[in-house]
């Protein structure tokens, strides 16, 4: 079955790790309660790989990731590209979002200009 994939790519401060996990802990929650499928967020464990030789581009690099941070491997699962757009307008649209809200003084827990972001229309999908 085709699915819809929203994926995140970030660096984290290491010193700003609980505080990531407790904001993507509340996020996940409101992203499943407005209908997404699944919500995974997940810390770098192995980010050097032996390839065998093959050039490739390691996700440290690709986010910009210092020796003090962690990089972070997210993804959002929808059943389609339409169902997404309904989620995340949803979820937007919640008093939870409300910057009001947030508390300005901490901020993010992470830097915003290190995050790649992208929707994908997935081509292969194996549910067990």
């Amino acid at each position: 079955m085709e699915r819809y994939v929203d994926g995140f790519v970030l660096a984290v401060p290491n010193e700003n790790l609980d505080a990531y996990r407790e904001m993507a802990s509340q996020a996940g929650e409101l992203w499943i309660e407005h209908g997404a499928l699944e919500y995974v967020e997940a810390i770098g464990d192995d980010m050097e790989p032996d390839m065998d030789g093959m050039p490739m581009r390691p996700f440290p690099e690709l986010a910009e990731a210092g020796d003090d941070d962690t990089v972070v491997f997210s993804f959002i699962v929808f059943e389609s590209r339409e169902h997404r757009d309904e989620v995340n307008a949803k979820v937007m649209e919640d008093p939870k979002m409300d910057p009001e809200n947030f508390d300005e003084d901490e901020g993010m827990p992470f830097d915003e200009a290190r995050m790649t972001y992208g929707g994908f229309r997935s081509i292969v999908n194996y549910e067990r």
